[in-house]
């Protein structure tokens, strides 16, 4: 990171920050173009988990190549300096890489499930019927590596 007084790099504030933010962007690439997704999702031991319909184009691009990026932030706030290229902003954000893959076992299925619930509404879960489960696709994310940002 260029700017390494806005770096973070104390894992809780990185994994607050995540714990915060109620979208996550995945990086995909089709052929030589980059695809970005935003999506919802929950975070548990290092790993990212989405749902997702169980096909279409980001699936594709997963089964392609599992390598990802993502990234999350929170707290914007734009800084109006009376000039508008003086202006800024202040944020946290994550940036991170790891690599996709699907979840097809229905008891861990639900367990991804409770996690992204888990995410929006803490303390909640759900029992999923089995017929939902064989409608969906569940995308884990194995984190390799990720920093954190704070612009203030």
């Amino acid at each position: 990171m260029r700017r390494t007084d806005k770096e973070i790099t104390n894992r809780r504030e990185i994994e607050t920050i995540l714990s915060k933010a109620t979208i996550a962007r995945i990086g995909l690439i089709d052929r030589n173009i980059p695809y970005i997704v935003p999506l919802n999702f929950g975070y548990k031991n290092n790993c990212l988990y989405f749902h997702s319909a169980p096909i279409g184009k980001k699936i594709e691009l997963i089964t392609r190549n599992n390598m990802i990026c993502f990234e999350v932030d929170i707290d914007h706030e734009i800084i109006d300096s009376g000039i508008p290229c003086k202006w800024s902003s202040k944020y946290s954000s994550v940036i991170g890489y790891g690599k996709a893959s699907f979840i097809t076992d229905s008891a861990q299925k639900k367990d991804a499930l409770n996690i992204i619930i888990d995410h929006y509404s803490p303390g909640t879960s759900y029992n999923f019927p089995e017929k939902n489960l064989h409608e969906i696709a569940i995308i884990k994310i194995e984190i390799t590596q990720m920093t954190g940002k704070k612009s203030r």
